[in-house]
């Protein structure tokens, strides 16, 4: 019997408004985390090395999490620990009256990222197989997109009107609170995600990932190590003064906007055209570090937006093709090594093109247009295999 389509359009949903609170959450609090730290004492090598260390747990993780996901088939339960440490780290913070103990806590929100990453993907996988996994997946980036924009601009706003870090921290437990009911509701509603799958999706093998699943890890590697980090960006325009500082803020939202288009636009297109969708978006994408970094304001603003596109479409259908690439019973597997290979390529690109960039941004800049048009004979591959 074909799965209900409405009841796994409606799961999305609850995971994608569980995305849009717990982003809400934890972006809200990475917008001031770096100078809350510094108010508390620590150096900018600390700051450095906090937020370094917990993007590294935040993906190595993964790996483990997700074989665990697949072996123990309690996809919910890590979903939830993963949650509720995910998200309850971030107004303890409020408490907080030391950096190492902020610190702390910073990287523990990481490692429940991590926990509660793959095993949630895969249940969604599940869910998006019969209506379109580049629709489903691009609609749960959206919501999440939206959270990412309410989140900083609900912290700026409590700071301009002269609240403090701790009565920021102290508000995220709202939004906190509200992902983790609407978690429990989805637990409650759907607690067997999977049954949302038909067995005839099972063409990948007999619980073994496919050699295609590694090609795909290639390109999707090297599109990551192409990429830089938004701070980079904004590091530039405040060095250039080629925007006022006071608009990097709305620059990045502005971003976030057309992240979040992107991948419903994207999502949809790519459950149509498939493999073509993901080397017109690394295209695209590649475009940015030139326009950005060589370019004047205008050029800046539109190196911007298609660094927005890029992330929508790594955030939506990169992720979504995990699912056509992999057998049911090694999904969360999958999106663990594949957030691993990810995490990785993209800090280990961050930091050459960090390295390049105080000797030569051309040379930076040449770096990333490479290291992304590499990605697209892996692609090719992908799409002729």
């Amino acid at each position: 019997m074909k799965p209900d389509n409405s009841k796994a359009f409606q799961f999305v949903l609850l995971l994608g408004a569980v995305s849009l609170f717990s982003d809400m959450t934890y972006e809200g609090a990475r917008s001031v985390t770096g100078p809350f730290l510094g108010s508390l004492g620590a150096s900018a090598v600390a700051v450095g090395i906090v937020s370094g260390f917990g993007e590294f747990v935040g993906y190595a993780l993964r790996l483990l999490s997700g074989h665990i996901s697949d072996r123990t088939k309690r996809y919910w339960l890590l979903t939830g620990v993963g949650y509720v440490v995910n998200l309850l780290a971030i107004p303890l913070l409020a408490l907080a009256g030391s950096w190492p103990l902020a610190a702390f806590l910073m990287i523990l929100e990481r490692a429940g990222k991590a926990v509660r990453s793959p095993a949630r993907d895969a249940m969604l996988s599940h869910a998006t197989a019969e209506m379109g996994r580049g629709v489903g997946f691009g609609l749960h980036e959206a919501l999440d997109q939206i959270g990412a924009v309410i989140g900083p601009l609900s912290i700026a706003f409590i700071m301009a009107s002269g609240g403090s870090y701790r009565r920021g921290f102290a508000f995220l437990l709202l939004p906190a609170l509200a992902a983790l009911l609407i978690l429990v509701s989805a637990r409650v509603r759907f607690p067997r995600p999977e049954t949302f799958e038909a067995e005839t999706e099972k063409s990948c093998g007999a619980g073994k990932l496919p050699r295609l699943f590694w090609i795909y890890i290639a390109a999707a590697s090297l599109a990551a190590a192409g990429f830089v980090d938004f701070p980079l960006i904004a590091y530039h325009i405040g060095r250039q003064g080629s925007l006022p500082l006071s608009r990097i803020a709305a620059l990045y939202a502005a971003a976030m906007g057309v992240d979040a288009l992107t991948a419903l636009l994207f999502g949809r297109w790519y459950d149509r055209r498939g493999i073509p969708v993901l080397i017109l978006s690394t295209l695209l994408a590649s475009l940015f570090a030139p326009l950005a970094f060589l370019g004047n304001s205008g050029t800046v603003i539109a190196g911007v937006l298609l660094w927005g596109i890029g992330t929508g479409a790594q955030e939506s259908i990169m992720r979504a093709a995990i699912g056509n690439l992999t057998p049911k019973e090694k999904r969360a597997t999958a999106y663990g090594i594949f957030n691993v290979f990810y995490g990785v390529s993209w800090f280990v690109g961050s930091a050459l093109f960090g390295l390049l960039y105080g000797s030569s941004v051309v040379a930076a800049v040449v770096l990333s247009v490479i290291l992304q048009l590499a990605a697209i004979p892996f692609f090719l591959l992908c799409r002729r295999e």
